[in-house]
């Protein structure tokens, strides 16, 4: 987030998305008719199965398209591997990834590889979207409900399952959630209309929602009683083993802007907790709140109302009770 601040803003008329806002892809205006959105994500394995981790892997890079209300088309990986590895662990990733795309109805074109000492895997993604439907995290408005489409909580799993603190079977559901595509939740949101979408990732829950806020010129007010977590996660993250270092880094960016008030320390960490193919976080009008609600449960997704969009105040971006 710091590093995006401080890179030099490029100028073009068709550029309808740069990396002012900290959005979560670029897009480029082709016509009238068409704009390219362009994305790129890789990570180390944060499952044992190479399998699972592909398809986790292509869900997480998909999702920014999502996000921007696009459609994924194409895919390249990008890949780092070990010589010492057997080349059927990366094919067993590379097959999961494949099938998530086909899932997504994506082709991967190719690629690029390098020996590294540790397995790092990902995806740059090309999706396509009309110039009129874009879903930015600049546009949320006062009086604004947030929806938010997945349980929160996966870096402490993924963190506990790096070190044998917790199996995968007992870790399923946020695996599970972890695999599965944004897709049916932007398609949602882009029947409804709504005024802004950014996915939680590695920032966490209030890292992205600070990023709608001041992309946006609004404050927010999140009900930490709203947000769904993982059970796991609300039990492992009150040992300090299980706490990915990326939570200590979110909280002093943003405390600062943010107001916590009644909020126990296990809910306060997770909020902060780096996620892995996160839900979309929605801001749509409150009049349209209910059907948003509707449409995305009749597609699968079970959402969540995590709070509202108020207007901007000084001395604090986020509060949270």
């Amino acid at each position: 987030m710091q590093v995006l601040h401080q890179l030099p803003h490029m100028k073009d008329r068709d550029l309808l998305v740069g990396v002012e806002t900290a959005d979560d892809a670029a897009v480029y205006r082709i016509s009238e008719e068409l704009a390219l959105i362009s994305t790129l994500d890789f990570f180390p394995p944060i499952v044992d199965d190479p399998y699972t981790f592909g398809q986790i892997a292509a869900a997480n890079a998909l999702s920014d398209v999502y996000a921007m209300g696009g459609a994924p088309r194409l895919a390249m990986n990008i890949v780092c591997f070990p010589k010492e590895l057997a080349l059927s662990v990366l094919n067993e990733i590379i097959k999961g990834s494949m099938d998530k795309l086909i899932e997504a109805g994506a082709l991967l074109v190719g690629g690029h590889s390098i020996e590294d000492r540790e397995v790092k895997y990902g995806l740059s993604v090309t999706g396509f979207v009309h110039p009129d439907r874009i879903t930015t995290n600049s546009k949320a408005r006062p009086g604004d409900v947030l929806v938010l489409t997945k349980p929160i909580g996966s870096g402490v799993i993924a963190s506990a399952l790096k070190a044998g603190r917790i199996d995968e079977v007992d870790a399923w559901d946020a695996i599970s959630s972890m695999k599965a595509l944004n897709r049916a939740a932007a398609e949602a949101a882009g029947e409804v209309g709504v005024n802004a979408c950014t996915d939680v990732t590695g920032f966490g829950l209030l890292g992205h929602a600070m990023e709608v806020a001041r992309a946006s010129g609004v404050n927010l007010v999140i009900r930490s009683s709203g947000v769904r977590f993982f059970q796991a996660a609300l039990d492992m993250v009150k040992k300090r083993s299980n706490r990915p270092r990326s939570i200590a880094s979110n909280r002093a960016f943003l405390m600062k802007d943010t107001v916590l008030s009644g909020v126990n320390e296990a809910v306060e960490l997770l909020l902060l907790d780096p996620q892995t193919s996160g839900g979309l976080l929605i801001s749509v009008a409150g009049e349209r709140s209910a059907l948003l609600i509707e449409k995305l449960r009749a597609r699968g997704v079970e959402p969540a109302i995590v709070g509202h969009v108020v207007p901007a105040e000084e001395g604090w971006r986020i509060s949270v009770t």
